[in-house]
């Protein structure tokens, strides 16, 4: 077992410029260290280290509720997937990381903490062909929070897919599987 780069991250809970396309552009292909500290180096770190030692690697992302995890994560997929584009893939990694807000709604609750906290936890696994393009992933959840839902604390709330659903009930894809009206701090079928 070797321990490679460590990066401890701090969420500073609001938008910074320091994720968009002109940074990921600036991370790929450079040497650990020559750049300061950022997620973008560790993940370009691992696809350099995949593409030169042809072994698979691992990104672990790990802190408490609202460290930005589920952000962290995020970033590392897009920037997999903007220094891996080719005009053929293009489709598949539009379509790896579409795949995230689905999981969100599904897995996401607003906590006191977080209103869009992951409450489960999550293995992606990614894969890249000879050329070290994305031709797929693979999400795999477990520690699902299954008590959140029938009980919610004060200020929280279900999983979000349960308010997408009431929201669309009148839509007439929904109708037969009558949905009814849900409250701010408790779902309510009615």
């Amino acid at each position: 077992l070797v321990v490679g780069i460590i990066l401890v991250a701090v969420n500073p809970y609001k938008q910074l410029p320091i994720y968009g396309d002109a940074i990921i552009h600036a991370y790929s292909g450079q040497n650990m260290g020559d750049m300061d500290p950022h997620i973008f180096a560790v993940a370009e770190e691992a696809y350099k280290q995949m593409a030169r030692n042809n072994k698979n690697q691992s990104i672990i992302v790990s802190g408490e509720s609202g460290a930005g995890k589920t952000v962290s994560a995020r970033y590392t997929m897009r920037y997999f997937a903007t220094v891996s584009k080719s005009s053929s893939n293009a489709h598949v990694e539009d379509k790896v990381l579409a795949s995230n807000p689905i999981t969100e709604a599904v897995g996401n609750a607003k906590t006191t903490r977080n209103d869009n906290s992951s409450r489960f936890g999550k293995y992606t696994e990614i894969s890249f062909d000879q050329s070290y393009q994305i031709i797929g992933a693979n999400m795999r959840t477990y520690l699902l929070e299954k008590s959140r839902v029938v009980f919610q604390s004060e200020n929280e709330r279900n999983y979000h897919i349960f308010y997408q659903l009431c929201a669309s009930s009148t839509q007439p894809e929904f109708k037969h599987l009558k949905l009814g009206r849900c409250q701010e701090k408790n779902l309510l079928f009615i």
